[in-house]
């Protein structure tokens, strides 16, 4: 099976961003979204990443629209709020549909190689999160409820492999 390696993402400035660039890192991936309840994890996200990445970890976000309408900007809106109201220093890609026909292959990757509960691979909500391990395989699917520091025990394990 393919890991995030074999995938490519849109940056918020529109280049390609060549997954395997993350190769020998943990990696977080969350589809977010900055008009919704769940939205403060962004200073969750970025509290992790500042605890880790000195040690290998990387947050990845990818805004989405597809819940309730509440990922509306631009990529340039996206990045600046963030940036303004949270202090988001991880990457941050183009807006992308994690579900349905026009879903990003990553997102279709990470739901087949970690389904939801009950063996569902729709993701329902904004900041579903998938943990990777280094080799780029997924170590598991978190919901949107989940806090990003109920995360941190797992990520420390994986740093540590």
């Amino acid at each position: 099976m393919a890991g995030i390696h074999d995938f490519q993402a849109e940056a918020l400035d529109g280049t390609p961003v060549d997954l395997a660039r993350y190769q020998g890192k943990v990696v977080l991936i969350v589809n977010t979204a900055s008009a919704c309840g769940f939205t403060p994890q962004y200073q969750g996200l970025e509290t992790l990443y500042r605890q880790f990445r000195e040690q290998g970890l990387v947050v990845l976000g990818f805004p989405c629209n597809q819940f309730r309408h509440q990922e509306p900007g631009s990529n340039a809106e996206i990045g600046a709020f963030c940036e303004n109201n949270f202090g988001v220093t991880f990457p941050l890609f183009a807006k992308i549909d994690v579900n349905g026909r026009h879903a990003e292959p990553l997102f279709v990757h990470l739901k087949q190689a970690a389904p939801g509960f009950l063996g569902t691979q729709a993701i329902k909500w904004n900041f579903t999160k998938f943990l990777v391990r280094k080799d780029g395989s997924v170590f598991r699917r978190y919901a949107t409820v989940s806090k990003p520091a109920s995360l941190a025990a797992d990520i420390a394990q994986l740093l540590q492999e």
